[in-house]
C-alpha cells in the first residue's frame, strides 16, 4: 500500500444549519453541523473541511461560533472556507480554533492574498479553494468560478492552481461543480490535469458516491477526497469506507 489517502467530511454552511446541494444549487437543510461533525470524529474522519456558502453575499464568514463550538469536542484538523478576504479574517477564524483557511473569491480577485497569509501564518494553513467548470467550448480544460460556482473568473483551473503554488499555497482543494452532488464519480481528468501541475497535496471534492469513486481518485493523483452527500445521507460511514479503501490497495488512517 504505497499510496496513502486522507479522508475529509466536507460541512457546507448556511446560517447556522449544515446544507447539501446538487452542483452547489438547491440546497437542502440537514440539520446541526457541529452534531455531524462530532460523529464523523467520532467514526475517525480525518479532518473537517466548514465552508460558509453565502459568506459571498454577506462579505463575511460566520462560522466562528460552530467552529469554536466544534473544536471543544473534535480533535482533528479543521480548515474553514467562505468569506475570507483579509489576513485579519484569517487571524480571527484561526482564533476560533480552525487550523487553516480556504479561499477562493478573495484570492482570484486579489492572487497576492495567497502570499500575504502564506507569510502570516505558514503555507500549510493557506489552502487555495478552486471551484471548477469543464469548458463548454473545449473540453480538455477547466474554468474557475466563485459565487457558489455561479461566477466566472475567467482563469484556466491548471493555470491557476500552478500560480497558487507559486504564491504559497500549502494545498488546493479542487471541486469539481459539474459532479458536485450527483454521487456519480469524480471528474478524473480534472484531478490528474491539476495533480500533474503542482506538488503541494491536492484536496478532490465533487462526485464521490462510495469508496471505489474514492479509490479512483486516489489513482488519478488525489492526497485527499472531501466526502459530504455520502456521509451525510449515511449511504456509508467513514469505517464502512476506510476498510473498502484499505481493500483496494490504498492507505488511510486507521
Amino acid at each position: 500500500m504505497s499510496k496513502k489517502i486522507r479522508l475529509i467530511a466536507r460541512l457546507d454552511v448556511k446560517d447556522e444549519n449544515l446544507v447539501k446541494g446538487i452542483q452547489l444549487e438547491g440546497l437542502r437543510k440537514l440539520g446541526d453541523p457541529n452534531a455531524f461533525a462530532r460523529r464523523y470524529y467520532e467514526q475517525g474522519i480525518d479532518e473537517l473541511l466548514y465552508i460558509d456558502i453565502v459568506a459571498s453575499l454577506y462579505n463575511r464568514n460566520n462560522l466562528s461560533h460552530i467552529v469554536r463550538r466544534t473544536v471543544e469536542e473534535v480533535f482533528i484538523p479543521v480548515c474553514v472556507g467562505g468569506g475570507l478576504r483579509s489576513v485579519e479574517d484569517v487571524r480571527r477564524i484561526l482564533a476560533m480554533g480552525a487550523d487553516k483557511v480556504a479561499i477562493n473569491t478573495a484570492a482570484l480577485k486579489r492572487p497576492d492574498l495567497i502570499r500575504e497569509v502564506a507569510a502570516a501564518f505558514g503555507s500549510q494553513c493557506m489552502v487555495l479553494s478552486i471551484q471548477a467548470k469543464r469548458s463548454r467550448t473545449d473540453p480538455r480544460r477547466w474554468e474557475a468560478y466563485y459565487d457558489n460556482g455561479r461566477a466566472h473568473s475567467g482563469r484556466d483551473v491548471v493555470e491557476w492552481a500552478r500560480q497558487g503554488e507559486a504564491l504559497g499555497a500549502g494545498e488546493i482543494l479542487l471541486t469539481s461543480v459539474d459532479c458536485e452532488g450527483l454521487q456519480r464519480g469524480m471528474d478524473l481528468e480534472l484531478i490528474r490535469a491539476v495533480t500533474a501541475a503542482v506538488q503541494v497535496p491536492v484536496i478532490c471534492g465533487g462526485g464521490a458516491g462510495g469508496a471505489d469513486d474514492i479509490l479512483d481518485a486516489a489513482a488519478a493523483g488525489a492526497d485527499a477526497v472531501a466526502c459530504a452527500a455520502v456521509l451525510h445521507y449515511d449511504k456509508a460511514t467513514v469505517p464502512e469506507l476506510k476498510a473498502e479503501i484499505r481493500a483496494g490497495g490504498v492507505e488511510v488512517r486507521r
